[in-house]
């Protein structure tokens, strides 16, 4: 397995993955190729969660399947989110406020919201979709997995040092427009894909519009918000269209 890979699998999820040491530089850039991978990983996996818990009902299955997508990703990209909530809102439009919130490792009451919000949002969506949609457990994850890398590679990195600043310089900027080219015509052969991609490209361009106005730029909790935000829009969205 290319240690990319390996790299992207390590940081986007909390699968036993052990490192041959410590990685260069290079290859930690260059495992962004690898996101929407894991993304389809992820989808594998939650579908044979969505299949083992069919027999319990459609509100436990799809709890089955959330609390499956939160364990399986560690909630990394969830903190990121509520991170983001709780410096965007307490930052009153301030850059360096905003900023220094954000680095605050307690999570305070609107970035607890967000995360329910969040989860109860993914959760009805389910409830919705596992019935007769189950390609939505492939969709969200390749979705948002492609919003994180495309915002690196679109927006400059304004908080030196740390994993974020290493893969925003080290990432292989034309290979990575090629996967993100790859990847979204990929997802539009699944179905629903076009809507998922549609309802993707919206969002981060709004997310991306708004952290350049903010702070000029994009760290990594921001990034994981992004991620976030994209995985729900695709199951709210899918879901309204299968109401």
């Amino acid at each position: 397995m290319p240690l990319p890979l390996l790299i992207a699998v390590q940081f986007l999820t909390r699968l036993p993955i052990r490192l041959p040491g410590l990685p260069p530089p290079e290859a930690v850039g260059r495992s962004v190729l690898w996101y929407p991978v894991v993304g389809l990983l992820l989808g594998g996996l939650l579908s044979v969660i969505a299949w083992l818990g069919a027999s319990g009902g459609v509100l436990l299955q799809a709890a089955l399947v959330l609390a499956g997508w939160v364990i399986l990703t560690g909630g990394l990209h969830l903190d990121g989110l509520a991170d983001t909530v709780d410096a965007w809102v307490g930052g009153y439009g301030d850059r360096e406020r905003t900023l220094a919130i954000m680095k605050d490792p307690a999570c305070g009451p609107m970035g607890v919201l967000a995360l329910l919000l969040t989860l109860l949002l993914k959760w009805s969506a389910l409830v919705v979709l596992l019935p007769q949609a189950s390609a939505s457990l492939w969709l969200a994850p390749v979705a948002g997995r492609l919003a994180l890398p495309w915002l690196l590679l679109t927006t400059p990195y304004v908080r030196p040092g740390g994993l974020g600043d290493v893969l925003s310089r080290h990432l292989p900027r034309t290979s990575l427009g090629r996967v993100l080219l790859i990847g979204a015509l990929l997802l539009v052969l699944l179905p629903q894909g076009v809507t998922a991609l549609l309802v993707t490209a919206a969002v981060a361009l709004l997310v991306r519009r708004a952290l350049r106005q903010r702070l000029g730029g994009t760290t990594g909790d921001t990034a994981g918000a992004l991620l976030e935000l994209s995985e729900t829009a695709v199951l709210v969205a899918l879901a309204l269209r299968m109401a």
